[in-house]
């Protein structure tokens, strides 16, 4: 077997990394799906061909021998706590989850003499923006403990570069969205906190309203903007920065979105019209940390990655966001 086709890809039972491993399963990669299905769903992985391991990668021992039976060529890295929330309050657990652990992982590579890193990372390392939209030599300001966690395991790879000549890819998403267009996988969190998947709850009484946090904002209609980029356009430019990596690039960070802005209001509206159906929503006050506009200038990930998002339009990711709430699912595994 080509060893370039050999790849580990931590948290790849997640929302991200399941649809990112499907894409990559359909182009003849061998690969190992390592998760501890915290957050992850063992249900996510639907091609034979990919082998799950249930674990840890703080596990140095199961790393070790996973490294030595598969000599993987790369590591494709989505295992990660997510909710900024959660890591404000609990910023202990983010720390050791998002930047200690990691740490077992890159010296495990680093044994094994697999440099290749496609690191799953976010806008959020930037903090509050000083200007929209938003390109890779932002100043890095991260406001949360999540943020912050990205930020510095970012930095660590750097020194993991310099010291060992690990190449990597950050890539910096923006507000990831969307399903398989089939229905088959999506994004079924708990708790759920991204917009369109609980506006959908909304429409089908999962849930008895979603709020709208603040409506006085210096945007068109007074809520905030954000940049909606499709879970399977995550996934295509992670297989765009391995074969990037493959062909012997430098090692660089790019930004992920579409360069389009969408407000919440726009939002509800977008699925409105998709689903034929009102969405019960009502008026809050602003929470603390929303920055009033995200959007990403995303033009390095086109010049470097040969990167271009397929889904541009809100409604073209809403769709298939409720082909998954509809589907034979139900938006839940």
């Amino acid at each position: 077997m080509d060893n370039t086709k050999t790849i580990l890809v931590t948290g790849g039972a997640g929302y991200i990394g399941s649809h990112t491993v499907r894409l990559l399963a359909g182009l003849d990669y061998h690969i190992v799906v390592l998760d501890n299905l915290v957050y992850g769903h063992k249900e996510a992985i639907v091609n034979d061909s990919v082998e799950l391991v249930q674990g840890d990668i703080g596990d140095e021992d199961l790393l070790q021998q996973l490294f030595k039976k598969h000599q993987f060529s790369a590591v494709l890295h989505f295992a990660a706590y997510a909710y900024v929330g959660e890591s404000v309050s609990d910023p202990h657990k983010y720390y050791v989850n998002n930047v200690a652990r990691p740490l077992t992982l890159l010296k495990t590579m680093v044994d094994h003499q697999c440099l290749k890193f496609i690191f799953s990372s976010t806008c959020a390392t930037y903090g509050n923006p000083e200007y929209v939209p938003l390109d890779e030599s932002h100043p890095q300001n991260p406001v949360s403990p999540y943020g912050k966690s990205k930020f510095l395991l970012e930095q660590m790879i750097k020194d993991y570069e310099t010291a060992y000549g690990l190449k990597y890819v950050f890539l910096r998403y923006f507000n990831a969205s969307g399903a398989s267009e089939d229905g088959l996988i999506g994004e079924d969190h708990n708790p759920e906190t991204h917009l369109i998947p609980l506006i959908l709850d909304a429409i089908t009484g999962d849930r008895a309203a979603i709020k709208v946090f603040g409506t006085d904002y210096h945007t068109p209609d007074g809520t905030c903007v954000r940049d909606y980029i499709h879970v399977n356009d995550l996934g295509d430019a992670h297989i765009k920065a391995l074969e990037y990596l493959n062909k012997g690039g430098e090692s660089l960070a790019c930004n992920l979105g579409t360069g389009f802005g969408y407000s919440v209001m726009e939002v509800i509206k977008a699925a409105e019209e998709v689903t034929g159906m009102p969405v019960p929503y009502e008026l809050a006050e602003r929470r603390a940390g929303d920055a009033t506009e995200l959007v990403a200038n995303a033009k390095l990930a086109l010049e470097k990655l040969g990167w271009d998002p397929k889904y541009k339009e809100i409604s073209d990711i809403i769709q298939t966001a409720w082909n998954w709430k509809t589907g034979t699912r139900k938006g839940r595994f």
